[in-house]
């Protein structure tokens, strides 16, 4: 098993474990929390694509955490260590934008530029407009 895939594993089995030396079950923290006990079992067995990802997911393990006296930034920060590929790492303060995003960036004299030229488009048109009645 990759040193991946065991991180992975530990992340579930220490949460699910945690849960049970409280002798928490699910269904105490699906009514607690109000999140599905299908997500809380996906989030026990590392199903992470199962869960509704980004700030979400990190949301419910934080709640998960606190229902069993567990840090839930440091469950969080764990999270994503162990999930650097998936998406619960998107907007995430832990993770850089740049790491993400591949996106080329448009520069604010960019977006000032192309609203100039709109704007100037529109007067045109309603100039026009005008002067024909």
């Amino acid at each position: 098993m990759a040193l991946t895939e065991a991180a992975k594993t530990d992340f579930g089995t220490r949460m699910k474990r945690s849960r049970e030396e409280r002798g928490v079950s699910l269904r105490q923290i699906a009514d607690v929390t109000r999140i599905s006990v299908v997500a809380l079992e996906a989030l026990e067995r590392n199903e992470i694509s199962r869960l509704p990802g980004g700030i979400f997911s990190r949301g419910i393990v934080r709640s998960y955490a606190l229902q069993v006296g567990l840090d839930p930034e440091q469950a969080v920060r764990n999270f994503l260590a162990s999930f650097p590929e998936d998406s619960v790492t998107v907007g995430s303060p832990h993770v850089r934008r740049d790491d993400l995003d591949d996106r080329p960036r448009r520069s604010g004299a960019t977006v000032v530029a192309v609203l100039v030229a709109i704007s100037a488009l529109l007067g045109a048109i309603v100039y026009f407009a005008l002067s024909l009645r």
